[in-house]
């Protein structure tokens, strides 16, 4: 994952509130199909080591990963939603059949909201786009609070 930060107006005279602020926060971020499929393996262990192919298509905005020796397969779309990303199941196979989503769908958002949850600052996604190596996103924050003492361990030795 590569992500290109650029950080403007950060005023560092703090109050009793906050250590400062930062007026604008903007990143961009590539992730490839190599690096989908190592955190896939690294987020789920067993299931994920089972991920042998990442693919993805950019004219339907989808990602596609499938098992190895054909086991199956799980075809996702990933959206913005409630200032996160989002994972929409589009469809599932295993061993050559089409399953309900349901299940791969719940384990996906569970996934997902491990990514994307507890961002500091209030950076929030603004846009996600499939390409034709992996994804690329965009997040932002504007007027952000620094927070105080050691509440924040991104932030305590400012």
């Amino acid at each position: 994952m590569k992500a290109d930060i650029r950080i403007d107006k950060v005023d560092l005279h703090g109050t009793a509130d906050s250590k400062g602020t930062i007026g604008a926060l903007e990143a961009d971020v590539t992730w490839t199909s190599d690096g989908i499929k190592q955190t896939v393996a690294d987020a789920v262990p067993f299931l994920g080591g089972l991920v042998n192919t990442v693919r993805t298509n950019p004219g339907d905005g989808t990602i596609e990963l499938r098992g190895a020796m054909g086991l199956g397969s799980v075809t996702v779309k990933p959206q913005v939603a409630s200032n996160g990303l989002s994972l929409q199941v589009v469809k599932v196979t295993a061993l050559g059949t089409t399953v309900p989503h349901e299940t791969a769908q719940s384990a996906l958002d569970t996934f997902a909201s491990t990514l994307t949850n507890d961002y500091p600052l209030g950076i929030h996604a603004d846009s996600v786009k499939v390409t034709s190596d992996g994804v690329a996103a965009h997040f932002s924050t504007r007027d952000a609070s620094i927070p105080p003492g050691d509440s924040d361990p991104c932030f305590a030795k400012l």
